[in-house]
C-alpha cells in the first residue's frame, strides 16, 4: 500500500511539472470585455439611448451627459449649445464601432432636423461624434449606408467629439431606476412607434 500511494503521489507531482495541472483560476473564470474604446452619440433623449445600448453584447455601462456646446459644467437646466449624449464604452473584440453606429441610425429618426419624437429643440437633436479617423470613416460609411437603405439623406450629423460632461447622478441609470416612468415617457413620446414606421421591422 505504502508503494501504490508513493506512485500516485509521484504521478502527480509529475503531472504539474509537465504542466498538466488543473485548469489555473485565470482559464476557469470568464475573462471580463475589454472596454478599451468609446463611442459617442446623441439621439435625443439620454435615457433611451443608454437603455437601447446597454442591451447589446460588448457594451459596458453606459453613461449620459452633454456635449457639443460651449459652455463649461453644463447641468440638465443649463446646457445651452450642448445636446443630451451618451458615452458607450465597448470591446471591439466583441462588437465594432461600425456596428454601434449602424445600430444607433436604426434606434433613431435620422430625418428629424428638429429634435427626436415628442422631444424638441436643438438639445435634443441627433449626431455621432467621432474621436479619431477610424471612428470618422466608420461614421461616414454607417451613414451612407442608411441614406441608401431609406432612399432619402438623413439630417443626422458626424461631428468631431470634444469634451463630454457627464449628467447628473438621478439621470444614470434613470429606466433601471424609474422602469414605470421611463416606460411610460418611452411609450407617450412614440419612440418606438416612429422608430418602426421610419425603418420598418
Amino acid at each position: 500500500m505504502i508503494g501504490i500511494r508513493l506512485i500516485a503521489i509521484s504521478l502527480t507531482v509529475l503531472a504539474s511539472a509537465c504542466g498538466a495541472a488543473s485548469p489555473s483560476r485565470a482559464e476557469e473564470e470568464p475573462q471580463s470585455p475589454a472596454f478599451t474604446e468609446f463611442a459617442v452619440f446623441a439621439g435625443g433623449c439620454f435615457w433611451c439611448v443608454e437603455s437601447d445600448f446597454e442591451k447589446l453584447d460588448g457594451v459596458g455601462d453606459v453613461v449620459s451627459g452633454y456635449t457639443g456646446g460651449y459652455s463649461q459644467d453644463p447641468t440638465y437646466r443649463n446646457h445651452e449649445g450642448h445636446v443630451e449624449a451618451a458615452r458607450i464604452p465597448f470591446d471591439p473584440n466583441i462588437i465594432s464601432y461600425r456596428e454601434l453606429v449602424d445600430y444607433f441610425f436604426r434606434h433613431i429618426d435620422p430625418l428629424d432636423d428638429g429634435g427626436q419624437f415628442c422631444d424638441r429643440g436643438h438639445s435634443y437633436t441627433t449626431a455621432v461624434f467621432y474621436a479619431n479617423a477610424d471612428q470618422y470613416g466608420g461614421a461616414l460609411a454607417a451613414k451612407e449606408a442608411a441614406d441608401a437603405e431609406l432612399g432619402q439623406a438623413t439630417v443626422t450629423p458626424i461631428r468631431e467629439l470634444g469634451a463630454f460632461w457627464e449628467a447628473e447622478d438621478y439621470h444614470q441609470d434613470y429606466y433601471k431606476k424609474n422602469p414605470v416612468r421611463y416606460r411610460f415617457y418611452r411609450t407617450s413620446c412614440g419612440r418606438d412607434a416612429r422608430v418602426k414606421k421610419v425603418w420598418g421591422k
